[in-house]
């Protein structure tokens, strides 16, 4: 858990940054190779094949490919279309998707309890971010989805092969992290455009922070910390970044939040959370006993 507490306040600022200084000024495609490949530089001198099957190898790739790569080729395009606020509105589906995923992929039958603290969650971000949206939102709304579907089975698969497949964490990430780049260059190569690189040192500034920190370390703890934690907690966890990210832009550039929206669906998130920990994770315990 504090793994994961401290990843939501590192990406608090990534929303905000991107919006502000990426989205529509920067190439979208070459956003995401920069802030992979520099996160696959960072995990390279774990790079290890001896010992392991080659079809291990290629499943943390493939979550790489999912979690990262596609999610973020579908979060920077959506961000063309989506305010900062309006982004963080759409995320509020994840934890539901990360709940159901990761009973598909254990293949066990659906935890009523699971999904209930998981839907609180939902309810409270929803709470926070409820708004008037822009004309765009609906293809907004269906890229992020997607993103956020993308997310959820990276995330979720990745737990399950550190379950099924163990295999060091660092050494894991560093083939993670060649399937997001190969993700990336493919993108790159065919829809790329070398007019609108970065053309400040503020706008490479943010492309690295968001390479090595938000990404290369910021991923690692995430991941690291999923794995310490039950599917439910993980998912609710997964829409703390939603008042985080309004507090961040609130600091930082001064944009208000509606206060009691904000108070009440943050209750609602932590109250999520005692609920799971309190309630459902004794339960569903004494039950698989």
């Amino acid at each position: 858990m504090p793994l994961l507490i401290v990843t939501t306040i590192l990406w608090a600022f990534s929303f905000s940054l991107i919006g502000e200084y990426l989205a529509g000024q920067v190439d979208s495609w070459f956003s995401v190779l920069m802030r992979l490949g520099l996160a696959a530089l960072v995990f390279l001198p774990f790079l290890r094949w001896k010992g392991y099957r080659a079809s291990t190898l290629l499943l943390y790739m493939l979550v790489g490919m999912l979690q990262l790569g596609v999610m973020y080729l579908l979060s920077f395009e959506a961000y063309t279309y989506l305010s900062v606020t309006e982004f963080l509105l759409f995320t509020v589906m994840t934890p539901l998707y990360v709940t159901l995923i990761y009973d598909l992929l254990s293949r066990r039958r659906l935890r009523v309890g699971y999904a209930f603290s998981a839907l609180l969650a939902v309810a409270g971000a929803a709470i926070i971010r409820y708004d008037k949206v822009s004309d765009h939102f609906w293809f907004g709304l269906l890229l992020v989805q997607a993103a956020n579907i993308c997310f959820a089975i990276g995330m979720v698969g990745y737990k399950r092969l550190q379950e099924t497949r163990p295999m060091p964490q660092h050494t894991a990430f560093s083939w993670f992290y060649l399937g997001a780049v190969i993700i990336a260059i493919i993108a790159w190569s065919l829809w790329g455009n070398p007019n609108k690189l970065p053309t400040t040192n503020l706008q490479w500034g943010i492309l690295v922070w968001l390479g090595v920190a938000a990404s290369g370390l910021g991923y690692f703890m995430w991941n690291y910390g999923a794995t310490q934690v039950d599917a439910g907690t993980l998912g609710i966890m997964n829409n703390m970044h939603v008042p985080a990210g309004l507090l961040v832009n609130l600091a930082i550039w001064q944009e208000k939040p509606h206060w009691p929206s904000f108070i009440a669906g943050a209750i609602v998130i932590f109250a999520s959370l005692y609920v799971h920990k309190r309630w459902v994770v004794g339960r569903v315990a004494k039950s698989d006993a």
